[in-house]
């Protein structure tokens, strides 16, 4: 009996983990509720849930290395060790940034860059598959521009703003009462009141608080599907939060495509943010992979950020070449890809092979 590795891919909604052999051949899945420690009220019980249910039925012992690719890793690694320590598994994981792993889970490429949209948002250039540069990621209240939290916190807002006059009426006031009151209180069935709209501003504003204290920050995501089928249907409020999404989208991938470096005011990298910023900066080898639910998979969103990555910046889809994007696909599987590298030896040939396989069992 082989080796076995594993790949986590702890994100804002939810957790991915597999379990794979030294060929790269996915022998065990698990998923549970989110692992972001800002956002997600228990992440380590999440972590834990989705590692024993990958694991069911195969020999721990055989385990020979394990890869976390988190948000946050300086705060992450303590947790992830425990993690895995109370999973029973010899020796210890290693903990990484989840883009690293969004964008191994899409490419054998060692560089390129990666966006992210999905729960939380963010950039990364990759050379060498390690982290190089980043460009948000800040976290729901300090960042995350475009991602399925700041969406859903827009599309509350602009609710709000024209229930008391501030904003024009919006479609919004309608589908996101609908998805986050009963039936009688987005209504006004069985209260007579509520449908007001000082009443209903209020029902939604406890209701939002309620479930965010219950759940936690990331539970503004879930109204980001709101937002983006009022979109489609042709609230101009809603495209306009959509469009400005895709705008920030845009700027992060482009800021973390171009070759400079980054820093504060005052060092030798801090003139190059202005120059990248609309893609003028010379472009980094490899592809952009696009990753998070709200960019691989049939959102209005997605639709924005492709177009607009085509008009500022020449990208269309591909294989993977300088000119190209890919679509993300299982970042668990990406997860274990880098703990299957990290035992084999550079130039032993089922490192790619099995790389490869575990791409393609991952592929949406």
């Amino acid at each position: 009996m082989g080796a076995l590795f594993i790949g986590v891919d702890g994100g804002g909604t939810s957790t991915r983990c597999v379990v794979a052999g030294d060929n790269g051949e996915i022998t065990g899945r698990g998923r549970a509720g989110g692992a972001n420690v800002v956002s997600v009220a228990d992440p380590a019980a999440n972590l834990l849930a989705a590692l024993l249910a990958a694991l069911e039925g195969l020999d721990r012992s055989r385990v020979a290395g394990g890869v976390f690719g988190l948000a946050g890793v300086e705060a992450m690694g303590g947790l992830a060790e425990r993690v895995w320590k109370e999973a029973g598994l010899p020796g210890r994981p290693t903990v990484v940034p989840d883009m690293l792993v969004a964008f191994t889970g899409a490419t054998t490429e060692p560089d390129g860059t990666v966006l992210v949209a999905g729960t939380g948002a963010g950039g990364a250039r990759i050379q060498h598959r390690q982290v190089v540069r980043r460009a948000d990621g800040w976290g729901w209240l300090l960042g995350d521009e475009g991602s399925g939290v700041w969406i859903g916190r827009r599309a509350v807002a602009a609710a709000l703003t024209a229930l008391d006059g501030r904003a024009a009426p919006t479609a919004l006031v309608d589908d996101v009462a609908a998805a986050i009151l009963d039936d009688a209180a987005a209504s006004g069935d069985g209260d007579g009141d509520r449908r007001d709209a000082p009443g209903l501003a209020r029902a939604i504003v406890s209701a939002v608080y309620a479930r965010v204290a219950e759940s936690g920050p990331a539970w503004l995501a879930t109204l980001a599907p709101v937002a983006d089928a009022a979109a489609r249907d042709g609230d101009p409020v809603a495209r306009e939060i959509l469009r400005e999404g895709a705008a920030l989208l845009c700027r992060t991938a482009l800021a973390v495509r171009s070759r400079g470096s980054w820093g504060s005011r005052g060092s030798q990298g801090s003139r190059d943010l202005p120059d990248t910023a609309d893609g003028a900066g010379p472009a980094a080898p490899g592809p952009l992979v696009l990753a998070g639910s709200l960019l691989t998979e049939r959102t209005e969103l997605a639709a924005l950020v492709r177009a607009e990555l085509g008009e500022r910046a020449g990208l269309s889809a591909g294989t993977g070449s300088l000119g190209d994007w890919l679509l993300a696909g299982d970042a668990a599987a990406g997860a274990a890809a880098l703990a299957l590298r990290a035992v084999l030896p550079p130039d032993d040939p089922r490192a790619l092979e099995g790389h490869r396989r575990l791409i393609a069992q991952g592929a949406r």
